[in-house]
């Protein structure tokens, strides 16, 4: 997943399948090289991010600089760290993605992983979760197009 520097962009949905290891194959216009290294964890609205080391690292220092004395500096930091996970691709392009991640994730269930491509990192769903999430984004822009004014687009 990296580019030795150079500007990646992970964009795209895809239809993969978890094997009875929990072992996912990350499409491979998202890798370069079979050795590196990935940090999984818990993201929000019951989905996994998978970020490369260095995109990792970067918001790792951001969450780092939160206050320790504030409770939703703790929390985030919890929330954040405890349940990830150094990872690596293997050989032929695959992840073990941790039983608990994926109990989070509803992934346990159905084998069937939806990967979504998010510029810098990716998101890994359970197809239904992914479905409601989709309808819920395309009716908050419904509801309130101003989104888009506010971005200037």
């Amino acid at each position: 997943m990296g580019n030795g520097g150079a500007e990646r962009m992970f964009l795209g949905q895809y239809a993969y399948t978890l094997d009875s290891k929990g072992r996912l194959t990350i499409p491979a216009r998202f890798r370069e090289e079979p050795t590196e290294r990935l940090v999984i964890t818990r993201g929000l609205d019951h989905c996994l991010a998978l970020y490369p080391l260095d995109v990792w690292q970067e918001l790792a220092h951001k969450v780092n600089e939160l206050p320790i004395t504030s409770a939703q500096g703790r929390a985030l930091r919890r929330l954040f760290f405890a349940d990830a996970a150094d990872v690596s691709l293997d050989s032929q392009g695959r992840i073990l993605v941790p039983e608990r991640l994926r109990e989070y994730a509803a992934l346990i269930l159905s084998h069937e992983v939806v990967i979504v491509g998010l510029d810098r990192y990716l998101e890994l769903w359970s197809p239904s979760q992914w479905e409601m999430q989709n309808e819920q984004q395309l009716e908050m822009m419904k509801e309130n197009p101003a989104l888009w004014e506010n971005l200037k687009i």
